[in-house]
């Protein structure tokens, strides 16, 4: 019971953690970047352009590629911090272009969800990938 409380059991489980919630976080956001990808840059760049985004054809790119392949480094552990940075500067600006006026919860396409990934971007940040990354294995970081 003391274990439970006091978390010591908890040290041997941080790279399986680490890897558990880069893969997860870098899932989320390939997907809606392969979606958007799919659906096409002139779709996002029309979406940009309803939330009155400067420049939504350059920004249409930069978003489908930062998601895309910021969601594969922080699956393969690549980069791990400089991801991290990049997919947590878009969930801010989803989060107060998109989702903040919407209230918390989800159902009302509130902030509920981006806050959680946000969140997991700014540990995936601090933390990096741990033991079982790219970055560990080849880097040494």
């Amino acid at each position: 019971m003391r274990h439970l409380i006091t978390g010591s059991w908890a040290a041997k489980w941080t790279d399986l953690a680490l890897f558990f919630l880069r893969v997860t976080t870098g899932l989320v956001f390939f997907m809606h970047g392969w979606q958007k990808w799919q659906g096409g840059v002139d779709q996002t760049a029309g979406f940009l352009t309803m939330l009155q985004f400067p420049a939504p054809d350059i920004f249409a790119v930069l978003l489908i590629g930062a998601e895309t392949i910021g969601g594969l480094a922080l699956i393969l552990g690549a980069f791990t911090r400089l991801a991290a940075k990049i997919t947590g500067i878009v969930a801010v600006v989803a989060l107060l272009t998109v989702h903040v006026s919407n209230g918390f919860f989800l159902a009302g396409n509130g902030y509920e969800f981006i806050l959680l990934i946000l969140a997991s971007c700014v540990a995936l940040l601090v933390l990096g990938g741990g033991k079982w990354s790219l970055d560990h294995k080849v880097l040494n970081l």
